[in-house]
């Protein structure tokens, strides 16, 4: 795969499964913008490592579920590199806590909102120009698992309503910019935890994860290599797609039974 020429702008990437994704594809020859909201440390230093690789990398500070930031991120993005060819949707916030919906409190519920479908949106909205004008596009968006099917998932109300009606989006958008060259496809990652989020598959290599029917723990590296194929130039026919990368884990069924 050789993606030299490319660019890519991925959010919530200083940490993570952005981190994880933004390595690789810097490894595949892509320019990378890393965005974060306050990690700037960690950002920084994803950075320079990037730069060391031999690609273009630049860091900008901008939270997605606040519109005016996600245009000022867009602008500068495209202002560095000229445009932005692979947009992945990476950011999104999550409140681990269970809690039923009438717990929420309001301000908890537009930030869930605004984070993880409407900054999403409008990012795409305003990166899809763009990618037209060039007649090439790659967008990823972040799921659940099993996020497609649209289940109940008690004490996750708000977050679960913001991706599952990202994947109707999700499913539309690629119809309707296929004829563009571009595709559209979401991530859905299993439960994949702490530092786990920035291992390789190599490095888990002989851990048992119980709760995993794989038998091991999901990796960055899991993500991320689904993440890069989609990105890749002959993976043009394959649009519209939910993914799960669970290890046959399904976290809903599971709340249900507990």
């Amino acid at each position: 795969m050789d993606l030299s020429g490319k660019t890519a702008l991925i959010t919530g990437s200083a940490k993570g499964l952005g981190k994880s994704t933004a390595l690789l594809l810097a490894g595949y020859g892509c320019n990378i913008v890393l965005n974060y909201v306050t990690s700037e440390q960690a950002a920084r230093t994803l950075e320079q490592q990037i730069r060391d690789m031999g690609v273009r990398c630049i860091a900008i500070q901008a939270d997605i579920a606040d519109p005016e930031q996600a245009e000022r991120l867009a602008d500068q993005a495209e202002a560095a590199f000229g445009g932005i060819d692979i947009l992945i949707n990476n950011a999104g916030p999550f409140i681990r806590e269970r809690r039923v919906f009438l717990e929420y409190r309001r301000e908890e519920i537009t930030g869930l909102l605004h984070g993880n479908l409407l900054g999403v949106m409008l990012l795409d909205h305003r990166m899809l120009p763009g990618m037209r004008s060039r007649n090439w596009g790659r967008i990823i968006h972040f799921g659940f698992g099993h996020a497609g099917e649209a289940r109940a998932w008690p004490h996750r109300a708000v977050y679960a309503a913001a991706k599952t009606g990202l994947v109707s989006f999700t499913k539309t958008l690629a119809v309707e910019e296929a004829a563009h060259g571009i595709t559209v496809n979401m991530i859905c990652p299993g439960d994949i935890r702490g530092e786990n989020k920035e291992k390789t598959i190599d490095e888990v290599k002989g851990q048992i994860d119980d709760e995993s029917p794989r038998g091991r723990p999901g990796t960055g590296e899991d993500i991320a290599r689904a993440i890069a194929f989609l990105c890749d130039s002959k993976s043009d026919f394959i649009t519209g797609n939910i993914l799960d990368i669970t290890g046959g884990l399904d976290p809903i069924r599971r709340t249900l039974k507990g």
